[in-house]
């Protein structure tokens, strides 16, 4: 069997899961070189919510950081985190802009592109699967692992073998919520094995406190790599420590072969920077902590402490348990959808209107409206008569692919974009983020005017 491989979700997922995404590229760029000599799989550095916090919260050019990060990793893959036809925004896109964005995201910069669907409604990542083949990426499919009376071993396996039939050069099973077990993530993996000769990638957080013991099974099952974070950005919410698992895994035939030197010196660089972020309140102790209350209710981390932020505004703290049992609740009444964004933060405020009105469904967002009407694709499990007719009633569900029901739309959000946006990058910047992007792109362009005569010069000064 080939020696485990490791990727480091650091520059992505592991400040994004405790810091709120908020790393600088000037924080990341001095260590890279040292990271790129530590012997890793991979880097995984980009996507999820690393653009929108570069252009909302930093005021950084998320294109820049990536071309930056490049030029100074030379032997390292990039891996980057898409949200199938939802790309790193808010809705379903049409075709052409996912393909212009799966284009420019491998020529800035990017090797694999890991790509998901919030219902595992493989429709959805049919555009941006073709794409990455279409321009030569790795096309790393994800499958969302939640536990429900329909997300059986075969549910996964079946989901698994369709992604291969679609092109996936590697599958990964994305436990986002921490809510996978050690036996299970064993058993998972060697029925994997069995179907499959595609690389087995295994992501999961250590919110419920089990996630070494789920890497320690599933190695030993022989998935092919495991997602982690170097120390100063793991545990809680976040992945288990790099150092600990290279170390624990060093003992076994299939040695990651990590350089301990190295990753000792990463680990040092980002200590002070770990500190400042929780000295100015942004890493909160408490995503630090263990809740195996995760594991009772199917609740991400994440999504336990904005559902307290929520009750907190209320003034209904009190009701923190009643809104946790309503959560199983709802997710099996929408046919028991995966909870990873959207579907967590819709499903959540779904259960708190529910008790906080104390009438199931008296107050429906209009995003959940929209998922009962079939607009972000298919529920695992049926939705019941009931439960439609109550959320939409007499509306048509709609049973084709979101997708193609969205008209060709780059060239006219081109156009649109045409006095801020000065490339293409920048044209997605803005369709991804319409209510962001122009205020970052006005401020990373002034134009000053000076007057000459009859004529008028635009001078344009690049900030």
């Amino acid at each position: 069997m080939s020696k485990l491989k490791i990727t480091e979700t650091a520059l992505r997922d592991g400040h994004q899961s405790l810091i709120a995404t908020r790393l600088k590229t000037d924080e990341i760029i001095p260590i890279l070189e040292t990271m790129d000599d530590v012997g890793y799989h991979a880097l995984e550095v980009w996507g999820g919510a690393t653009f929108d916090a570069c252009i909302r919260f930093l005021n950084e050019d998320p294109w820049e950081r990536l071309r930056l990060i490049r030029k100074h990793v030379k032997k390292t893959k990039l891996q980057m985190l898409l949200r199938g036809q939802n790309l790193l925004g808010y809705r379903n896109y049409a075709d052409d802009t996912v393909d212009k964005f799966v284009e420019l995201s491998l020529k800035n910069g990017i090797d694999i592109i890991r790509v998901f669907d919030a219902l595992n409604d493989v429709r959805n990542l049919e555009a941006s699967m073709k794409a990455i083949k279409k321009y030569n990426g790795h096309c790393q499919c994800a499958i969302s692992y939640t536990t429900s009376e329909v997300h059986t071993t075969k549910y996964y396996l079946d989901l698994i073998k369709t992604m291969e039939s679609m092109g996936a050069d590697s599958i990964c099973i994305k436990d986002m919520a921490g809510v996978l077990t050690p036996y299970n993530a064993y058993d998972l993996v060697k029925k994997i094995k069995e179907i499959t000769n595609l690389p087995i990638e295994l992501h999961t957080h250590c919110t419920s406190g089990i996630a070494d013991m789920i890497y320690m099974k599933a190695v030993e099952a022989g998935v092919d790599i495991i997602d982690t974070a170097i120390s100063p950005f793991s545990g809680g919410t976040s992945q288990p420590p790099t150092e600990s698992l290279a170390v624990t895994f060093s003992e076994m035939d299939r040695n990651p072969g990590l350089n301990m030197e190295k990753l000792l010196k990463v680990a040092e660089y980002f200590k002070p920077i770990r500190d400042k972020y929780m000295n100015d309140g942004i890493l909160n102790p408490k995503v630090l902590l263990t809740d195996p209350q995760t594991l009772k209710y199917q609740v991400p981390g994440g999504m336990l402490s904005n559902l307290l932020s929520q009750l907190k505004q209320q003034n209904a703290v009190d009701k923190y348990e009643e809104v946790l049992k309503e959560v199983p609740r709802v997710r099996a009444d929408l046919g028991y959808p995966p909870l990873v964004t959207p579907m967590s933060q819709m499903v959540g405020t779904q259960s708190l209107f529910n008790v906080l009105s104390g009438e199931r469904y008296k107050l429906i967002p209009k995003e959940i409206k929209d998922y009962v009407r079939g607009n972000y694709g298919k529920s695992p499990a049926p939705i019941s008569e009931e439960i439609r007719k109550k959320i939409i009633g007499d509306e048509d569900v709609i049973t084709v692919r979101p997708a193609d029901l969205i008209k060709p739309e780059f060239e006219a959000i081109k156009e649109e974009a045409s006095e801020l946006a000065r490339c293409d990058e920048e044209v997605l910047m803005y369709a991804l983020f319409p209510q962001v992007a122009p205020k970052f792109l006005e401020e990373k362009y002034s134009i000053k005017k000076e007057e000459k005569e009859d004529e008028v010069i635009y001078i344009t000064v690049t900030m």
